[in-house]
């Protein structure tokens, strides 16, 4: 899904001025000693899979609010200390007011040092890009925009409630992130994004517990995926991009991973920066075939059959990677 049309729209000027960004500091993040704990790409995709047979997940549908039962359930089964359902409402640009329904998991809550990993859970309520113009106006199952991210997530939540991070690790499914308006770009970019919005105008942090850093996942399982350096998230926090990119490379997933910088998206992870959080974006941005996103996006295409265990282990290992690597201060 990746919101507002997380059309590329860093300009090449942005990206030749930002190359040097991707620097060789990656070198020096530590990596977990002897670290055996490995991520099962084939747990995430049964998740995939699970939240797409519920159907569309738009926000008010009964699929939406058979999925977030499911993935609160899923949560609690695997052991997260503390599970809530965050609601509320937000109005759309098209003048409906959408129920929101945030989901919130943390592990060691009692820790202050904590890192936020996100990823949005609703579907798109149209297919905006399908070639089929019959087509646009249904909704699409959103495989890979939406449920691949939180496929990642409760895996990373299985396996980090059974082997105990340092740190403390606070899980946010969003809703409503993908009901934006898709002409004029930048200009809409507050119709993207709103349970994201809602979630940081209700922030339940203090000072003490407020995570370091945020890593957002979106559009994480589609074949051939390639994750280059988000522009947003370079900007907004190089730091960690290079820490997230380094512990890839020497995980063996550099070809996943590329060291250049991709497009310039309106997703979660913007908002979540300007609520005082440095956060990034692992997303597909820079597709060989499209120049942007994936071809399936916003298209009927983004189902099952698009979904690859190999984006998925990649990503899921170097994120487990990074949080078992993560020190409290």
């Amino acid at each position: 899904m990746q919101t507002i049309i997380k059309l590329a729209i860093a300009a090449a000027v942005l990206m030749t001025s930002c190359a040097g960004t991707a620097s060789k500091k990656e070198q020096s993040v530590a990596t977990p000693k002897n670290n055996t704990v490995k991520f099962n790409a084939d747990s995430a995709y049964s998740y995939i899979k699970r939240q797409v047979e519920f159907g569309p997940r738009v926000p008010g549908s009964e699929s939406h609010s058979r999925c977030v039962t499911y993935l609160t359930d899923e949560l609690k089964r695997h052991g997260v200390d503390t599970v809530y359902v965050q609601t509320g409402s937000k109005k759309a640009y098209t003048g409906e007011v959408l129920p929101i329904k945030n989901i919130i998991g943390s592990i060691n809550p009692e820790q202050n040092h904590r890192i936020l990993i996100a990823a949005h859970y609703d579907t798109r309520p149209w297919a905006d890009n399908e070639e089929d113009e019959s087509k646009r106006d249904t909704p699409i199952d959103g495989a890979n925009d939406g449920a691949s991210g939180v496929g990642v997530i409760l895996e990373l939540a299985r396996i980090l409630a059974a082997n105990r991070p340092e740190t403390g690790v606070d899980f946010l499914l969003v809703d409503a992130e993908d009901y934006g308006e898709s002409s004029g770009l930048t200009s809409n970019e507050e119709s993207w994004c709103l349970g994201t919005q809602y979630w940081c105008e209700n922030d339940p942090y203090t000072s003490q517990n407020r995570p370091k850093y945020g890593i957002v996942l979106d559009m994480v399982g589609g074949r051939d995926a390639k994750f280059h350096r988000e522009y947003y998230s370079v900007r907004n926090a190089s730091n960690i991009v290079d820490k997230v990119w380094g512990t890839a490379a020497r995980a063996g997933y550099s070809s996943f991973f590329p060291n250049k910088i991709g497009g310039a998206l309106i997703d979660d992870h913007l908002f979540i920066s300007r609520n005082g959080i440095p956060c990034i974006d692992i997303v597909e941005c820079n597709n060989a075939k499209t120049g942007s996103f994936p071809a399936t996006w916003h298209t009927h295409q983004d189902n099952m059959n698009n979904i690859d265990t190999a984006p998925l282990r990649a990503v899921g290992q170097t994120v487990l990677n990074v949080i078992l690597a993560e020190k409290p201060e």
